[in-house]
């Protein structure tokens, strides 16, 4: 789970904004995992490069699709991840300035 580059998707991010295609921006919330304070200035820095973002959205992670892969017996890789609250969505918009 950790280590995975995101370069197609920021290269993707920034041909759309050289095409002036608008764009949103969600990003999932997740404890331990995308809510680090380093990790969210990092996003507002190569958003601010962007001037084709129309809106951005914080995506609270939840585990409300957990009992799907109980029943699949397949195991939860966030099993021990608990959920993101309304504070750590707060914090997250005031962190990236929404």
């Amino acid at each position: 789970m950790y280590g995975v580059s995101n370069k197609l998707e920021l290269d993707f991010a920034r041909y759309l904004n050289e095409i002036h295609k608008p764009i949103w921006i969600r990003q999932v919330l997740v404890p331990g995992f995308t809510d680090a304070e380093e990790d969210l200035l990092k996003l507002k820095d190569f958003l601010s490069t962007l001037n084709n973002v129309e809106k951005i959205e914080i995506l609270p992670y939840h585990d409300l699709g957990k009992f799907k892969w109980e029943n699949l017996g397949v195991e939860y890789p966030l099993e021990d991840v608990r959920t993101a609250t309304l504070e750590d969505v707060e914090r997250a918009k005031k962190i990236l300035g929404i």
